[in-house]
C-alpha cells in the first residue's frame, strides 16, 4: 500500500509552468541546465518545495535520486541513512546507524525532511516516488532519475520502471523527451535498458575514453563530475553514438558558480546539473553572478558532488 510521505499545504499556490518557463531550461549557448536534486539552493533537497522552485524559477528538467524502504516503497532521498537531511535521530532514537532500508514507509511519514534545512521549512517531507511523479507532471517538468546505491535494493530497476509506467512516464512521449535514467552503477544501468530498451539512460562517472565505446552500447548519456573532464573527452564520447543511434551526450555535475558554469560550457557539455540552476543560467547567459552563490559558499553546496 502506498504511504502518503507529503507536507501540509505542498499544493497550495503551485502554478503550472508557462510556455516561456520551458523555454528558460535552455540557454543561449544551447546547454541544457539541469535541477540537482530541485533546487537546494533555496529549498530541502529532493523534496517537493524544492522542484516547485525549480519550476518557479523556469527549469524544466530536474534530478532527483530513488531508493527502497523496508517494506518496499520507493521514495526520494540522496543519502543511504536518514541522518543527515530529516530529524530520524530524534524521533527514533534507538535505531541506529538510521539506514533508509531498515525504515518502513509509514516510520518514513513521520520524519520532518525540512527543519534541518530552514524552519520556514518545518514539516516537509521526504515523498515517496508517485508523489514525485504527480508533482512534476503538474509542473509539467522533465526528470533525471538516480537509481541510488542499488546494489542495496535488488530488483529496484524493475520495480521503478513499473512505478514509471503506473504513473504514466513510460508513454512515447515521456521516453522520448521527458525521461533520462541513470545511476553511477552500471550494470544496473545495463538492466534498465535489458527491461526497456527505449528508455534514455545515463552512467555516471568518467569512463576513460578508451572505455567509452563500451559504454555506448547500453548508455545514451556518459555524466561525469566537471572537475573529471577537458575538451577532448568530451568530444570522444560526441563522437560515439548510443543505443538510440544518436551521439552521446555529456551532463556534467555539480557546477555552481560562474566560473565553473564558463568552464564547463567550454568543455563543450550538452547539460548542466546544478544545486542553484539560475546561477548558472545567468552565467551562461552573461547575466553576471546568480543570486544563490553565497548561500552556496556558506553551506558547503560547492564542495558537493553526486
Amino acid at each position: 500500500m502506498t504511504v502518503a510521505i507529503l507536507g501540509s499545504g505542498a499544493l497550495v499556490g503551485l502554478p503550472a509552468a508557462s510556455a516561456s518557463a520551458a523555454d528558460s531550461a535552455h540557454t543561449p549557448a544551447g546547454i541544457t541546465v539541469v535541477g540537482h536534486r530541485g533546487a537546494p539552493a533555496y529549498a530541502p533537497e529532493n523534496t517537493l518545495p524544492s522542484v516547485d522552485k525549480a519550476a518557479r524559477l523556469g527549469f524544466r528538467w530536474v534530478e532527483n535520486d530513488v531508493q527502497r524502504t523496508k517494506d518496499g516503497e520507493l521514495i526520494v532521498l540522496h543519502d543511504t541513512t536518514l541522518t543527515r537531511t530529516t530529524d530520524v535521530e530524534q524521533v527514533f532514537p534507538d535505531r541506529a546507524p538510521w539506514n533508509v532500508r531498515d525504515f518502513t514507509a509509514a516510520e518514513i511519514a513521520r520524519l520532518d525532511a525540512g527543519t534541518w534545512y530552514d524552519p520556514a521549512f518545518a514539516g516537509t517531507r521526504i515523498p515517496t516516488l508517485k508523489q514525485y511523479l504527480s508533482r512534476i507532471t503538474r509542473t509539467h517538468q522533465n526528470l533525471i532519475l538516480e537509481l541510488k546505491s542499488p546494489d542495496l535494493y535488488p530488483g529496484i530497476e524493475a520495480q521503478t520502471l513499473a512505478e514509471l509506467r503506473s504513473s504514466g512516464w513510460l508513454d512515447r512521449r515521456h521516453v522520448r523527451n521527458r525521461l533520462v535514467v541513470q545511476s553511477f552503477d552500471a550494470n544496473s544501468i545495463k538492466e534498465v535498458h535489458k527491461q526497456r530498451p527505449d528508455v534514455k539512460t545515463g552512467f555516471l562517472g568518467t569512463p576513460t575514453q578508451a572505455e567509452l565505446p563500451e559504454y555506448s552500447r547500453f548508455a545514451d548519456q556518459i555524466n561525469p563530475s566537471h572537475t573529471t573532464i577537458g575538451a577532448d573527452w568530451v568530444a570522444a564520447a560526441h563522437a560515439l553514438k548510443g543505443p538510440h543511434d544518436k551521439p552521446l551526450e555529456v551532463f556534467t555535475w555539480t557546477v555552481d558558480t560562474p566560473n565553473d558554469t564558463v568552464a564547463a560550457a567550454d568543455k563543450g557539455v550538452d547539460g548542466i546539473i546544478s544545486n542553484a540552476p539560475d546561477v548558472v543560467r545567468d552565467a551562461l547567459g552573461g547575466e553576471g553572478e546568480g543570486r544563490a552563490e553565497g548561500w552556496l559558499k556558506a553551506e558547503g553546496w560547492l564542495r558537493t558532488a553526486g
